[in-house]
């Protein structure tokens, strides 16, 4: 049996973990395909494949090509053309489909919160919000906020981006997860009046979220991009791992992923 996870997120590494090695499953073949945009990546158990596959029909020969079984989009919540590219490709090799999706963040009392559709949008909300902005993006959409050279930003990425992105400001190179703590004293110590965030999910990053609602400051948050309709959709490891051992034992219920 062989399954592929499309991961480079959190979540795709614990199922991988989960599904390694199973007791009841000792010809199950786990293999994790990673985009390859980040350096040096924390790579998950099993085997590993890395950079892109050319397109969805590129996906849906691969399929073909290692008799999967399977296929796990457990790529970032942002990463849509992949998502998207799974979901066809699946369907063109006829193998089962399942989405590793981390719930998103919904805001608490006490958030201040200013909820866009894009980067773009995010940027032009920022010159009203504040003036020193805590920007935690990603190094891949930095472009969006090149122009406001009015603005400080304190750019954090794992990896060290490349322009465009703005002119004024520090780029801070780390890796979560992030501490309550930490987070606070990242606000505290750059003066930070206003923070930036796409909507991930998860706890690793969700500590600045506490900090920026204990400090009073408003949050940009840029929704998620839309996901294939029809997709069955697992929100952690361990319910993907279950409903996984599932299926390929036969042992789902009828009509059931």
């Amino acid at each position: 049996m062989q399954v592929l996870i499309l991961g480079g997120t959190t979540e795709a590494r614990h199922l991988a973990e989960r599904l390694h090695g199973l007791p009841g499953l000792p010809g199950l073949e786990v293999t994790s395909s990673l985009a390859g945009r980040v350096a040096s990546p924390r790579l998950p158990v099993g085997q590993v494949r890395v950079g892109g596959f050319g397109g969805a029909d590129g996906l849906a020969d691969w399929l073909r090509a290692h008799r999967v079984d399977l296929l796990v989009d457990a790529t970032h919540p942002f990463a849509q053309t992949m998502s998207f590219h799974a979901a066809r490709a699946a369907a063109a090799a006829r193998v089962p489909l399942l989405a590793l999706r981390r719930p998103g963040w919904d805001p608490v009392e006490g958030d201040v919160w200013h909820e866009a559709d894009s980067l773009a949008g995010a940027a032009a909300l920022l010159p009203a919000l504040g003036r020193r902005v805590f920007l935690t993006t990603g190094r891949m959409g930095l472009a969006a906020f090149a122009d406001l050279d009015e603005l400080w930003f304190l750019m954090r990425s794992v990896d060290a981006p490349e322009p465009p992105y703005p002119a004024r400001g520090e780029v801070l190179l780390d890796r979560g997860p992030f501490t309550l703590e930490g987070e606070r004293a990242l606000l505290r110590d750059h003066a930070i009046d206003v923070v930036v965030t796409k909507d991930s999910g998860g706890a690793a990053t969700a500590p600045k979220l506490t900090a920026a609602r204990e400090a009073g400051l408003p949050v940009v948050v840029v929704r998620r991009p839309p996901v294939p309709d029809g997709v069955p959709v697992a929100p952690d490891p361990e319910t993907a791992a279950r409903r996984i051992v599932a299926h390929l034992t036969g042992n789902a219920p009828r009509g059931a992923f």
